[in-house]
């Protein structure tokens, strides 16, 4: 019997899940920046979901925004290396929560995130990570997530 391991774009699939076109940056920046073994991201917000967490969306549609937005993540990576096989390690990801003065669940909202990760890329999708709240995201979106990964030279 062969032991075939999926790839990470294989698990995304059997997820129900898909990586979509990369979205171009919005202004004078760039999508990511590779440095040596490291791609540090530029921040992905999500265009399915906007508003306030705490107010205009519940911790459920967070968690699916922050799980999209790190679709979007994975998708600018792959672009760069061609295969999310390459990955060796997630090192961290930095979340923000566009949510309401008395919204204190943004753990919560990143755990869409951080839990794609490792269904995708098993123990090297462990990661560092920061959660906050923010006043305001750009165009009203939930969540901006931005990601370091270290990947095979």
């Amino acid at each position: 019997m062969v032991n075939q391991t999926l790839t990470p774009e294989e698990k995304i699939e059997n997820l129900g899940l898909k990586l979509k076109p990369v979205r171009k940056p919005a202004g004078n920046y760039v999508g990511y920046v590779r440095t040596g073994n490291l791609i540090y991201t530029s921040g992905q917000g999500v265009d399915e979901y906007h508003g306030k967490l705490g107010r205009d969306l519940d911790v459920e549609e967070g968690y699916l925004a922050s799980r999209q937005s790190m679709l979007n993540l994975l998708s600018v990576i792959k672009h760069e290396v061609g295969e999310l096989s390459k990955v060796k390690r997630v090192v961290k990801l930095l979340g923000f929560v566009n949510s309401t003065e008395m919204f204190t669940d943004q753990p919560k909202v990143m755990n869409g995130a951080s839990d794609l990760l490792v269904e995708v890329f098993g123990e090297k999708g462990k990661h560092a990570r920061s959660a906050v709240g923010m006043a305001q995201l750009p165009n009203n979106t939930a969540i901006e997530i931005e990601l370091v990964v270290e990947v095979e030279e």
